[in-house]
């Protein structure tokens, strides 16, 4: 009986950190990206994923080059990483370099000279939040957790200590360095991936390709 008290009761704090953590950890138009005068909340947008974004009427097909920048780290006093090592940092910005640099080369060619046809995208790691050692795998199994995640799970949401990360994206026309579109994004992995919830990066490289995937599926 007292075991049964105790796993209920350590379900109820998950339960309730899990709350506070998603709601205390959500975009914002960072103050120092270039594009955020440009960017206004998205209405549209009733996932949340993506609540920041400008956009102007563009011909994606037109083109057919990329140019990605290398990945910046945000360092405005408005980001978003926690206490989260710089090491931990560079180790998320180089997975996002080589993901969306694989996902791009499927639709376009990557190069390095502005030309005509050719878009320049620049990414901006602007927040990230570890995964929950342990316990982050254990809400999967614990009683409070799986109603929780059951409920985020139907309505794309955040899992219980889940990680997550946060990034900007500003895309170029590279011929005239013309801004053409940017958004802010929040990425996380479904509320059952049991695999993104082992390993403190694990849910956020699991964001990163959803990220990824979600640009692709605009500019195709």
């Amino acid at each position: 009986m007292d075991r049964s008290i105790a796993l209920r009761g350590l379900g109820t704090l998950m339960l309730g950190a899990a709350v506070t953590g998603c709601a205390s950890v959500a975009p914002v138009p960072y103050a120092e990206m270039a594009s955020s005068a440009y960017m206004a909340p998205d209405k549209s947008d009733a996932s949340g994923r993506v609540p920041y974004r400008y956009s102007t009427p563009v011909d994606w097909r037109a083109y057919n080059k990329v140019i990605l920048e290398p990945v910046v780290v945000y360092r405005g006093k408005d980001h978003q990483f926690g206490d989260m090592s710089d090491q931990d940092k560079t180790t998320l910005a180089a997975y996002m370099q080589t993901r969306f640099a694989e996902r791009l080369r499927g639709r376009f060619m990557l190069v390095r000279e502005r030309a005509p046809n050719t878009l320049r995208i620049r990414l901006t790691l602007t927040g990230a939040v570890a995964n929950t050692p342990v316990l982050g795998t254990l809400s999967r199994f614990d009683m409070a957790g799986a109603v929780y995640n059951g409920v985020q799970a139907a309505r794309d949401g955040e899992g219980m200590m889940t990680g997550s990360v946060i990034y900007g994206v500003e895309i170029f026309d590279a011929s005239t360095s013309r801004l053409i579109s940017a958004y802010v994004t929040k990425q996380y992995p479904g509320a059952y991936d049991i695999k993104a919830s082992v390993g403190a990066l694990a849910a956020a490289n699991a964001g990163v390709d959803k990220g990824a995937d979600a640009l692709m599926a605009q500019l195709n």
